[in-house]
């Protein structure tokens, strides 16, 4: 059987082939165990902030719960007036007017027509303006400021529900 490495140069290229391994080895070795800990480290980071994540997600839940609680549900309308009940997803950002103690339904759809559609619209509304939309709406003078429209409006639009039923009834 005829040996693997016959020549000289066979010989030396399995040498420094050999070296070679054993400096790659040996400049490997102490690296891997840097890097193996720095990886070991960070997983431990990345778990401890993991957690603390998951216990501030638990906290913010309970919270959540805590305040769904306190929120009284929504006045349910049982009024079967076009304009009265709320519009569901296609009132295209409509209000519902008709809440703001004044307003009926045909004032709320002749509201809708003048471009007049939420609450925000009538609280920012400028004493001027109220005249003309008075005069719009054929009400006498002074009538939105008497029964206090935009103070209601921005009650409805913070979502202040108790307090625009306890002063506006």
């Amino acid at each position: 059987m005829p040996l693997p490495f016959e020549t000289a140069t066979q010989f030396a290229a399995l040498g420094l082939t050999l070296v070679a391994g054993w400096f790659l080895g040996l400049a490997s070795r102490s690296g891997g165990a840097k890097w193996r800990e720095r990886y070991q480290d960070e997983e431990l980071e990345h778990a401890r902030t993991r957690d603390e994540a998951e216990e501030r997600i638990r906290a913010l839940q309970a919270e959540v719960k805590a305040l769904r609680g306190q929120v009284p549900a929504p006045p349910v309308v049982a009024d079967d007036k076009p304009g009265a009940a709320w519009r569901g997803w296609f009132g295209w950002g409509r209000d519902n007017l008709v809440r703001i103690k004044g307003i009926d339904d045909a004032q709320a759809k002749r509201l809708n027509e003048l471009g007049i559609k939420t609450y925000r619209e009538i609280e920012k509304m400028a004493p001027a303006d109220e005249a003309a939309l008075e005069q719009r709406l054929e009400l006498p003078a002074g009538t939105i400021a008497e029964q206090g429209w935009r103070e209601q409006a921005a009650l409805l639009a913070a979502g202040n529900e108790r307090a625009h039923a306890e002063k506006f009834g």
